[in-house]
């Protein structure tokens, strides 16, 4: 694995006014590496015209079915598995070349193919918000692009990321969809023709300054960094003082490998005890790992976490502008798990990256 510093990797500077981008901590731009996979998924317009008039679920099954349709049997039986909590758990954040995933991998469609899976993605995320949604996941990909064409290996970039169908697709029975790679994993669980669970869901990015590809900047992750130094910073200072863990944090928790490891007791401070435009911030943030869900879906699960929110905690270590190494908050509530922790650089050297984990404590894996 190659290690570079930023003056060896091809970063150079420019006003995050000049690219149309949000103002950030840093206005570092990397200039990216476009490749085939993130040109063809760069559009939300759907190529589908079959499924149109499908809704919900029904909407889903259709869209996984014409993708199915596009495969040659040998790709068919790499992507289509048995549902199994196994297989559910079968997700990591790390690269390609270090973990085992199941399903199909992105560099093994073509066009038409690729085409297919972008129409089903663009049905179960949402693609109206900058950085968020569907917008995030490619701005991972790009991303990813990016760290393999500096040195990263080929275990990096957009084509190293897998798609897999859990059981068979239908409006009555027990099945999943698993998108996962590197920084990246999004599950759908369906259960009796309802979305039962969308965690555990990874999301995370290296570098953290923007990446640019397709003539688009990307920043994902950003968004919640902002979001979490808003909160912290609100804080008193005796509510910053409860809400301060003593123990240092490297990584998030509860990440791969991790499942049902939540802890027994609850620590820092209570959402319910801060004022309402406090709690206004801790929800804005559970949003922002919600809304990337397509909207109906997103209104569901954000009805019961604000209906939960007096009850969440939120706690932290490092400090209140959530931008150095080991810097790290939690929002741990009856149901809500979230995590947003800052590493050291791997690929980019000297230059820490967000880690970020959304979990639900008992909707994991559709809650089977």
């Amino acid at each position: 694995m190659a290690a570079l510093t930023k003056a060896g990797s091809g970063l150079f500077i420019v006003t995050a006014l000049a690219l149309g981008c949000k103002s950030t901590e840093s206005s570092t731009v990397t200039p990216g590496a476009s490749s085939a996979i993130t040109a063809a998924l760069a559009t939300t317009s759907s190529t589908n015209t079959s499924c149109a008039s499908s809704t919900g679920v029904a909407k889903v099954v259709c869209l996984t079915e014409a993708f199915k349709a596009t495969l040659s049997s040998s790709q068919l039986s790499t992507v289509q598995l048995s549902y199994s909590k196994a297989n559910a758990q079968k997700w990591s954040n790390l690269p390609a070349s270090l973990s085992g995933r199941i399903g199909i991998r992105l560099d093994a469609l073509s066009d038409t193919q690729l085409a297919a899976f972008r129409n089903l993605m663009v049905a179960v995320l949402a693609v109206s918000n900058p950085e968020e949604g569907y917008d995030e996941m490619l701005g991972n990909l790009v991303a990813d692009d990016y760290l393999g064409s500096i040195g990263g290996g080929s275990g990096y970039g957009a084509g190293n990321f897998y798609l897999s169908i859990l059981g068979t697709p239908s409006a009555t029975g027990l099945w999943s969809i698993l998108f996962t790679g590197h920084h990246y994993t999004q599950p759908y669980t369906f259960n009796a023709g309802q979305l039962t669970g969308v965690t555990p869901a990874f999301r995370a990015v290296e570098p953290s300054t923007a990446v640019s590809a397709n003539s688009r900047t990307y920043q994902p992750i950003e968004q919640e960094r902002q979001a979490f130094a808003a909160l912290l910073t609100a804080l008193s200072s005796s509510e910053q003082a409860t809400a301060k863990l003593s123990t240092t944090f490297s990584d998030v928790v509860l990440g791969p490998g991790k499942d049902g490891q939540f802890p027994s007791a609850k620590v820092g401070v209570r959402v319910g005890t801060l004022s309402t435009d406090k709690q206004a911030l801790v929800l804005n943030a559970i949003k922002l790992y919600v809304n990337d869900l397509e909207p109906a879906t997103a209104a569901t699960v954000l009805a019961k976490y604000t209906a939960e929110l007096a009850n969440t905690y939120i706690a932290f270590t490092g400090n209140t502008n959530v931008t150095a190494q080991n810097d790290y908050i939690r929002i741990d509530g009856p149901s809500v798990w979230i995590e947003f922790s800052y590493q050291g650089g791997v690929i980019v050297r000297n230059a820490p990256h967000p880690h970020s984990v959304w979990r639900d404590r008992t909707g994991d894996y559709g809650g089977n």
